[in-house]
């Protein structure tokens, strides 16, 4: 299986939860719910990002496996031979705009600038992480509530919650909202207050 197979995914058919699990078992879900006569619309949601994922279910069981398997677009060869740097390592060469003095400092620390900028990185994603996680599970939990419920009352002051990580006021503004819909917004934003996930 794939990374992209495993993707932990939530279908909805229109306000109600279908399944969670593996993008290749939700998509499955998915495809028998199509077949079966399926009365409201159907999306799959990445639940690390609460974006859809767009699913080509037409075929058999296990033609929509396989092309949950094959990459994303991919970009096709130029004909120009590799530049430098470690393929192996995964190193992908990006422009950097910086003021001279910050040139400066980078190309006297041990290893040159690519050394200090990977360490600098490093150690930002080790202070923040935290911090990071919260402002990636709001981001999720707003991209889900946009796509399914934003003409449910309250959205806006809800999304004002959520960027407030206020989950008290949260939880009272989208009270009345389709619980199968409330539940998956609380998880995806606030999954690290509790431990269960629910």
């Amino acid at each position: 299986m794939t990374d992209a197979q495993l993707k932990p995914c939530t279908a909805f058919e229109g306000h109600r939860r279908l399944c969670s699990g593996p993008l290749n078992e939700v998509a499955l879900a998915v495809k028998s719910t199509i077949e079966n006569g399926a009365i409201g619309p159907l999306h799959i949601y990445d639940d690390s990002t609460g974006r859809v994922i767009d699913v080509d279910t037409r075929g058999s069981a296990e033609e929509v496996v396989a092309r949950l398997a094959q990459p994303a677009a991919v970009e096709p060869p130029t004909g120009e031979p590799r530049g430098r740097g470690r393929p192996k390592l995964g190193v992908v060469a990006r422009e950097v705009t910086l003021l001279p003095r910050h040139w400066d400092w980078l190309n006297t620390q041990p290893g040159g600038a690519s050394v200090a900028l990977r360490k600098l990185v490093e150690e930002a994603r080790r202070t923040s992480g935290d911090k990071d996680r919260r402002r990636a599970a709001q981001e999720a939990a707003y991209y889900f509530m946009s796509a399914i419920a934003g003409d449910l009352p309250g959205f806006e002051e809800a999304a004002r919650a959520l960027f407030a990580y206020d989950r008290r006021r949260f939880g009272e503004l989208i009270a009345e909202w389709p619980p199968d819909v409330r539940d998956h917004a609380i998880r995806l934003a606030f999954a690290d207050l509790d431990p269960s996930g629910k």
